[in-house]
């Protein structure tokens, strides 16, 4: 659970995201995260177009890996933080945030 100043909680996965890797680019368009979802789908579809088709979900088994991480960096550098000490030693020990790092939001 991530939370920002003014008190908005966001509950994010940690780790493979599996809505990625059977829907691709639409979690992070549903998210509001455009920026990846056309970065998704552009990838995809150049995938695709040199493969007639056959290698459109190999950036998808890719992106299944390290969206979560992605948009969970990217919630954190527009303010949002741990909402809870265990959600901040969760990242932590996902390698998302550091050790030194205050993580936990007010």
């Amino acid at each position: 659970m991530l939370k920002n100043e003014a008190g908005v909680v966001k509950e994010v996965k940690v780790g493979f995201s599996w809505t990625t890797f059977f829907f691709g680019f639409i979690p992070a368009l549903i998210r509001g995260d455009l920026k990846w979802a056309v970065i998704m789908f552009v990838l995809a579809a150049v995938a695709g177009a040199f493969t007639f088709g056959l290698g459109a979900w190999i950036p998808g088994i890719i992106f299944s890996f390290v969206y979560n991480k992605i948009f969970i960096k990217e919630l954190l550098e527009k303010g949002y933080r741990a909402a809870t000490e265990e959600d901040a030693q969760k990242l932590q020990s996902q390698g998302i945030v550091n050790v030194g790092t205050n993580s936990v939001g007010a």
